[in-house]
């Protein structure tokens, strides 16, 4: 972290916001990334207060849930799941002529309120979770959105930053499943030092 640290361009960010960074550029071992990561102002206090609640950790692909530190979070009482689990989302997504993995994000609805969602992998997911905000009022306390590639990762993020809800995200093609899962462990070593 010391090495990062001396890596960093100038950030206009809080000193929390500046940890999370430094988790992603860890994860992704890359400095560059840092000055593209981009936080909702309320993003890092809201998802501390989140996890300090014992809120539930929602993830696209099995590769956050492994990702993330279990340990800590079972400390908070933030159980983990991943969208993947249910058994119908095969089914759904055939019968909608949709993704698996949009098909399982939009299976979770109502439960997706107050939760942590963390999306590293698939733009359709975060698509998806941005309209089950806009249609059906789903309210997560915060979303984490990195889906990584060149078919719509970038515009996904770019939806995702102009709604007014807590997020954070790394604008354009990069991201990935390593970088949700570098954010949420930053947000529960946030939340560990903050805990009284």
């Amino acid at each position: 972290m010391a090495i990062i640290e001396d890596l960093l361009p100038l950030l206009d960010c809080t000193e929390e916001e500046r940890q999370v960074i430094k988790r992603i550029v860890y994860a992704a071992g890359d400095p560059q990334v840092a000055s593209l990561v981009r936080f909702h102002s309320k993003a890092v206090s809201v998802g501390i207060a989140a996890i300090r609640q014992g809120k539930p950790i929602f993830t696209d692909v099995r590769m956050v849930v492994v990702g993330i530190n279990h340990h800590l979070a079972r400390k908070f009482g933030c159980p983990i799941h991943c969208a993947f689990d249910g058994t119908e989302v095969m089914r759904q997504a055939q019968e909608k002529n949709t993704t698996r993995s949009a098909a399982a994000v939009r299976s979770l609805g109502m439960r997706l309120n107050g939760a942590i969602v963390a999306i590293g992998n698939a733009p359709t997911a975060l698509f998806t979770l941005l309209d089950l905000i806009g249609s059906r009022g789903v309210q997560p306390a915060l979303v984490v959105g990195t889906p990584v590639g060149f078919v719509q990762a970038k515009e996904s993020k770019a939806e995702l930053m102009e709604r007014d809800i807590p997020y954070i995200t790394i604008e354009g093609t990069r991201g990935g499943s390593a970088a949700a899962v570098a954010t949420v462990n930053a947000l529960l070593n946030l939340a560990r030092k903050v805990r009284k």
